[in-house]
């Protein structure tokens, strides 16, 4: 049941071997796909996987250091010794990844045991370990023609050259949450004209602490979310968010209107309606993790910073606000940076300081020395943290904010994550439209991962801001460049 490999290195004396399975692929796994992510092994369900020598080559080369890299490089050697060393089958029979893994890989593992010579085209230098990779998949694909092979690799040109060859190439798709982020989920749903006429036939509505509820039934409500927020904006404007649900019956519950002045939070209210919902998840104390999406302008940071002020100077529910974000440059990278952890971080922190202008401002009132003393009482509530010393912290009492989070993978945001602690708010903000790391798409960014897996539980919510608020200028240039 497995690619023996001939003693002959001729492609043109091997016979197929018909004993092979039919059904099963045998993918041909690039090291860029296990440095990504090192489950990998144990993603392809019932088909079978082929490590070339040059992968496991290249996953040494890069398994020393603190990055993500090679802590995923030794993560994946720990899997495939775990794998051969626990197993007593031969070699050439593959090793079955079912008991290592999920019980959905029933395929089996095969490594390259000989040298494989596959004759490729000249202008394809031979030492490349992208070309050698391509090599094998070569000779496996005209080895073993009654099964598909294939190479996966996160290489965008290493794919476009297999497939010039002829050969089959994919993405590793297993890490992307949807093909389509014009799927994902943006916590708003607008409600049909004649809703009320479909669902309001045996409605219940009574009043709470200042909220009124409506519990209906409809073919509507089994589509409905918890924290979903949902508006009609014809004839009487209607804007609830979705508290319970249970089949075709779900409970609304009407709104705190953040555009009124008398409800501003630190002088800032509400500018549009996806505001107006977002507001109302940042100042909701039952609401643990909050995700806001939205292009440059929209007031992510802006919102979040002004809520988790009133919250923490003012409402005492957090004793201090958190922010990080991951630094990746857009350009160049300057060097290294002087100074302590915070000082280091001050630089990447520009949307903060410009957004604690604005916020400083609002008080008109309180004249410059009373802005200034202010401007210091804030500051010393804000600590500004960097991602790599994160693992083991646990963070009680405090306003979490992790900015430009579309930079962060799956098992990252996963890391950060679970440093709250008790009584801590958790705040993603970004922009998948934005992403700066290699290897990371809109489908399979850590933001779009959290917001596809959170949605519907009682203790978080989402909002995907359309609309820029920032300036004229900032608008036109985000709709027409």
């Amino acid at each position: 049941m497995s690619p023996r490999k001939p003693a002959s290195s001729k492609v043109s004396s091997v016979a197929p071997v018909t004993r092979l399975r039919t059904h099963p692929k045998l993918f041909v796994l690039d090291s860029n796909v296990l440095m990504h992510d090192p489950t990998s092994l144990f993603r392809f369900q019932e088909h079978d996987i082929y490590i070339p020598m040059v992968t496991l080559e290249e996953l040494d080369n890069n398994k020393k250091g603190m990055s993500e890299v090679a802590r995923n490089a030794r993560q994946t050697s720990r899997f495939l010794d775990e794998i051969v060393c626990s197993s007593v089958v031969d070699i050439d029979d593959g090793f079955p990844l079912q008991a290592h893994g999920s019980k959905n890989a029933t395929g089996r593992l095969f490594l390259q045991t000989q040298a494989i010579s596959s004759v490729l085209p000249m202008r394809l230098a031979s030492g490349s370990a992208d070309n050698q990779i391509i090599g094998v998949v070569k000779f496996l694909h005209e080895t073993y023609q009654n099964r598909a092979v294939a190479l996966v690799s996160k290489d965008i040109n290493m794919r476009i050259k297999a497939r010039a060859l002829g050969l089959a190439a994919e993405d590793y798709f297993n890490d992307k949450v949807l093909e389509d982020t014009d799927l994902l989920f943006s916590g708003i749903q607008q409600l049909p004209v004649d809703f009320w006429d479909k669902h309001g036939k045996e409605m219940e509505s009574w009043q709470q602490a200042g909220y009124t509820f409506y519990r209906l039934s409809g073919p509507l409500c089994a589509d409905f979310m918890i924290n979903q927020f949902v508006y009609l904006e014809d004839g009487s404007p209607f804007y609830a968010q979705v508290k319970e649900r249970n089949g075709k019956t779900a409970v609304l519950q009407t709104l705190k209107d953040y555009t009124h002045h008398k409800n501003n939070v630190w002088g800032i209210t509400a500018r549009n309606r996806e505001q107006n919902f977002a507001l109302n998840l940042l100042m909701n104390p039952e609401v643990d993790f909050v995700t806001l999406l939205g292009q440059a302008g929209t007031g992510k940071t802006l919102l979040t910073l002004a809520a988790g002020l009133m919250q923490t100077l003012e409402h005492k529910v957090y004793s201090e606000i958190i922010m990080t974000r991951v630094t990746v440059p857009v350009g160049e990278d300057i060097g290294f940076l002087p100074g302590t952890e915070e000082e280091k971080m001050t630089p990447w922190m520009g949307a903060l300081e410009d957004n604690l202008d604005v916020l400083n401002k609002t008080d008109i009132s309180a004249g410059e020395w009373g802005r200034a003393a202010t401007l210091d009482l804030i500051r010393s509530r804000i600590k500004i943290k960097s991602l790599n010393f994160m693992r083991g912290r646990t963070f009680i009492n405090k306003f979490l904010i992790i900015d430009e989070a579309q930079n962060l993978t799956p098992k990252q945001m996963k890391t950060l994550i679970t440093r709250a602690g008790p009584a801590t708010k958790v705040v993603c903000l970004g922009n998948i439209a934005q992403i700066d790391t290699p290897y990371l798409s809109e489908g399979s960014s850590g933001l779009t991962y959290v917001v596809d897996r959170f949605k519907g539980w009682n203790h978080s919510g989402h909002v995907t801001l359309q609309r820029g608020e920032r300036s004229r200028l900032a608008d036109y240039a985000a709709e027409v460049l």
